[in-house]
């Protein structure tokens, strides 16, 4: 349960498609003089949206957690002292998911493939297979949806269930209900919620 004051933060930018290096550097610049206790980065930070093509899936996508971006937010994880909730295109063997990755002083701690994938995603990405997780932290209980998942209650509700008391939601955000329905399901829930949109 959450016994304080916890800080939450998201770092909302452009990103550059397909320039890695360069998205992975500005987020470690926002982080330079900051350090919330929970941030929350967009729905593939690091590579950019939206994707084409299955080869530029295949060429941006990576394991996790032994990829470039996992082991660059754990290390700022580590560095900075904060957990970090953020959305990348995972690669397992031959099938593609978009997932989000949370990272913490102890360094990698967890996965979560988005349930619902919206619009053209369904040409490249399979569905998720983790299930909504929550994960038990010092900071509280932090459970991890991903854009689309916001449109069904059950996502949330499912969360809630499992004890998450704060909701961290890397989104690439294309229909404009969502700022909205992400209080609303916060007040359904009575759980907190942060929402982060490139």
């Amino acid at each position: 349960m959450i016994s304080y004051c916890m800080q939450a933060g998201f770092f909302q930018f452009n990103t550059a498609f397909g320039r890695k290096q360069e998205n992975l550097e500005k987020v470690r610049a926002a982080t330079r003089d900051t350090s919330p206790d929970l941030l929350v980065l967009p729905e593939f930070f690091a590579t950019g949206y939206q994707f084409i093509s299955r080869d530029e899936v295949a060429d941006l996508s990576e394991p996790v957690p032994k990829g470039e971006t996992t082991e660059f937010l754990a290390g700022l994880s580590r560095e900075k002292g904060i957990y970090i909730v953020a959305g990348l295109p995972e690669r397992d063997g031959d099938i593609f998911f978009n997932s989000a990755v949370l990272t913490g002083p102890e360094g990698f701690l967890g996965r979560y493939r988005k349930t619902h994938l919206y619009f053209e995603e369904n040409l490249f990405f399979a569905p998720g297979n983790t299930g909504f997780r929550v994960w038990d932290t010092k900071i509280g209980r932090i459970g991890i949806m991903v854009c689309f998942d916001w449109f069904f209650p059950e996502s949330a509700r499912t969360l809630a269930l499992a004890g998450a008391e704060v909701i961290a939601h890397p989104s690439n955000l294309v229909m404009p209900h969502c700022p909205d329905a992400m209080v609303t399901r916060c007040l359904e829930n009575r759980v907190f919620s942060a929402t982060a949109s490139a």
